[in-house]
């Protein structure tokens, strides 16, 4: 990913003392929001810095394209993606291999329709496919669209009869807070939730916050923004990060901070997914279920988040909702009841694999995997 970090996303990091560092430098280095948010190559593990099975789109979302940028993996759902760009870029991005610019080692997939084309391609098929009933909106960034346009897709969202829910997906919410406090955009808002309330459709707000530090009063004045506008909910999605939030408090800290001083309501932790170099961040399935274990019973039913794993292939299952798994190999497996575009061939109810970091494993599961890497294995399977 191309580094782009925004004056709030730094003002953010505060080298406190917390991490016991000597100077100055080594505390703004512990920094948990710098851990993610601005990269070096000393933060990457020297022995598995990538999973072998890792993959730029991890997910298979390109191959599950209805039209382009238009992923249909759920029944009822989809996910338009309206532009490749973001206020600030994350080096765990999930859709790193379309998202930001192209690096001097990495030639970004561009779309290769007109953006005029591609909205009126996405409105096409949502209208004629009756059955996606819930459409996220999303990219990229949408702050990143300029809101007469971003008003005009909504817009022509709600005319489909069918469609129930829309979400707006926009980690800008935490790292520019001011894209949504224009009176301009705060006006679009108003205007689109009030088309939403007289027909029935649930406008909501999607972020990404992964520590406490990031939950600002300019973020909170945002949020109350969005609600005095008639937006119905505004939701938070972290990412489960190690060196970040790995860890039951941290995790409660966030929560609480989004809960109390912002009224967004903590709704997903995703597990890193499987791109390339991100094993230092990444965590165990086992860590996973222990912190959604450890976090239960302090927050209203309503507010607890859900710790989840977006498995390829399949999509979000929550962590205990696995079907098997080898500790000892960091082999897990999953179930789905539903087909996607890639399942016309398979049985839906077959078993979908997820990868823990080698890193986390027993000493004689390391040595399998460094035993296949040398055997040039490029697929591991349940038999093997």
């Amino acid at each position: 990913m191309a580094l782009l970090v925004t004056p709030q996303m730094l003002n953010t990091m505060v080298p406190n003392g917390a991490s016991g560092g000597s100077t100055v430098t080594e505390e703004f280095y512990a920094d948990p929001v710098r851990r993610y948010m601005i990269p070096v190559f000393s933060d990457r593990r020297i022995d598995w810095p990538t999973h072998p099975l890792a993959s730029r789109d991890s997910l298979h979302e390109q191959k599950m394209w209805a039209v382009e940028g238009l992923i249909h993996r759920y029944p009822t759902k989809v996910l338009a993606e309206v532009l490749p760009t973001c206020p600030q870029y994350c080096g765990h991005c999930t859709r790193m291999d379309l998202v930001g610019t192209s690096t001097p080692s990495v030639d970004k997939l561009r779309f290769l329709t007109a953006p005029d084309d591609r909205f009126d391609r996405m409105i096409d098929y949502i209208r004629g496919t009756p059955e996606v009933r819930d459409v996220v909106v999303s990219g990229g960034d949408v702050a990143n669209l300029p809101w007469p346009r971003l008003e005009s897709f909504v817009q022509r969202l709600l005319d489909i009869d069918g469609i129930r829910d829309i979400r707006l997906a926009t980690k800008a919410l935490v790292g520019l807070p001011q894209h949504w406090l224009q009176p301009e955009v705060v006006a679009g808002v108003e205007r689109v939730a009030s088309v939403a309330r007289e027909r029935g459709v649930s406008l909501s707000v999607h972020t990404h916050a992964n520590h406490a530090q990031s939950v600002t009063p300019s973020v909170a004045s945002a949020v109350r923004a969005f609600l005095e506008a008639g937006v119905r909910d505004v939701r938070n999605q972290g990412v489960l990060l190690a060196g970040v939030n790995d860890d039951a408090h941290a995790i409660l800290d966030l929560c609480f901070r989004l809960l109390d001083d912002a009224k967004i309501v903590p709704y997903y932790f995703y597990m890193c997914d499987m791109v390339p170099f991100s094993e230092h961040w990444r965590t165990s399935l086992g860590t996973a279920q222990q912190i959604q274990h450890d976090i239960m019973g302090y927050l209203p039913g309503f507010a607890t988040p859900r710790v989840v794993c977006d498995v390829p292939l399949v999509g979000k299952r929550w962590v205990h909702q696995v079907a098997e798994y080898d500790r000892q190999r960091g082999i897990s497996y999953w179930t789905k009841g539903y087909r996607t575009p890639l399942d016309d061939a398979q049985d839906p109810t077959e078993e979908y694999r997820y990868f823990d970091p080698i890193h986390t494993l027993p000493l004689e599961g390391r040595q399998w995997w460094e035993a296949a890497v040398l055997r040039g294995e490029a697929v591991v399977t349940p038999t093997d």
